[in-house]
């Protein structure tokens, strides 16, 4: 049995991407079944409530050799704990490649779109697998959440006529509003603590040697966000002590009006926010500008100011 799943505090696209590319696995004659590494946050929620599935459960145990999949994700400080030990078979994803190393050749599916979504979508064309309407809709949500419904610089061409393709077999017949609706779902925030919040999308990278954690909160309503800071920064610094990390950033992007607020924790961060992106910074807060992708615009320009 193949074991599928995203990254950990995964987001809709680690979920979905999981649960199709199970799905692509059985119909093509391998056994597999999705998984998850975390909690769902609230728009995943919404999605998979929406398209009347369940989410797949949480990998608890993860034996020695057990075969695996990985989806949305490739690094090991983002996988299971036990990924070590595993027998990593398939990668579909659409991030830089990162530290996985293999003892014998896989597949590997990686390409430079928008989202995981996408790159599925393309395999079931080429594997001449009719796409199934469940499938459809769940590829379509992970493709307008990645992309923040084409906002994000990251998105590509094809994950346009992908959507367009994807919304008629799942019969989504406008587009906007349902994006509309999961960015809403999004950013209710009202009853989550503020640990839970600055993990919602949060990822560790090492630069020059050294770890940080970086966290992103897309909203439509960054003034809900921001009116906790005292909150977040205070749940940043513990996580920051518990976990050995060198800094943390966590990153309040308005999803409308495509800007980055990001909460200042230390002396630390802030050097590194005002040299290597310019950030004016007042109080507790950098503004990044129009910086609204991690992957794109956050990471590449911090590996490119530490020289990782």
């Amino acid at each position: 049995m193949i074991a599928v799943f995203g990254h950990t505090n995964p987001d809709t696209d680690a979920i979905t991407a999981a649960m199709v590319y199970a799905n692509f696995l059985r119909r093509t004659g391998k056994a597999a079944a999705a998984y998850r590494l975390g909690e769902l946050n609230k728009e995943t929620e919404f999605v998979l409530r929406a398209a009347g599935v369940e989410a797949p459960p949480v990998l608890t145990d993860l034996p020695g050799g057990s075969t695996v999949a990985l989806v949305d994700h490739n690094e090991s400080a983002q996988s299971a704990p036990s990924l070590d030990e595993s027998s990593v078979k398939f990668v579909v994803d659409h991030h830089k490649l990162g530290d996985l190393s293999t003892n014998e050749p896989i597949f590997m599916r990686f390409e430079p779109v928008g989202s995981t979504g996408t790159i599925l979508t393309k395999m079931h064309r080429e594997a001449n697998l009719a796409i199934q309407p469940l499938d459809a809709r769940l590829m379509l949500s992970a493709i307008l959440s990645d992309t923040l419904h084409f906002r994000s610089p990251t998105t590509t061409p094809e994950d346009r006529e992908v959507v367009s393709y994807l919304a008629q077999i799942a019969d989504v017949g406008d587009i906007g509003a349902y994006a509309g609706e999961m960015f809403a779902a999004k950013s209710d925030l009202g009853d989550v603590p503020a640990e839970r919040l600055l993990k919602m999308d949060y990822k560790v990278f090492e630069f020059a040697g050294k770890p940080y954690g970086l966290g992103v909160v897309e909203t439509t309503n960054p003034g809900y966000v921001m009116g906790r800071a005292s909150e977040l920064l205070a749940a940043m610094d513990r996580e920051k002590a518990e976990a050995n990390l060198a800094g943390v950033l966590l990153s309040v992007v308005d999803i409308l009006n495509e800007t980055n607020k990001t909460l200042v924790l230390s002396a630390t961060e802030e050097k590194v926010l005002r040299e290597a992106f310019g950030a004016g910074i007042e109080g507790q807060v950098a503004d990044l500008g129009s910086r609204i992708s991690r992957k794109k615009q956050v990471v590449p320009t911090l590996e490119a100011y530490f020289g990782s």
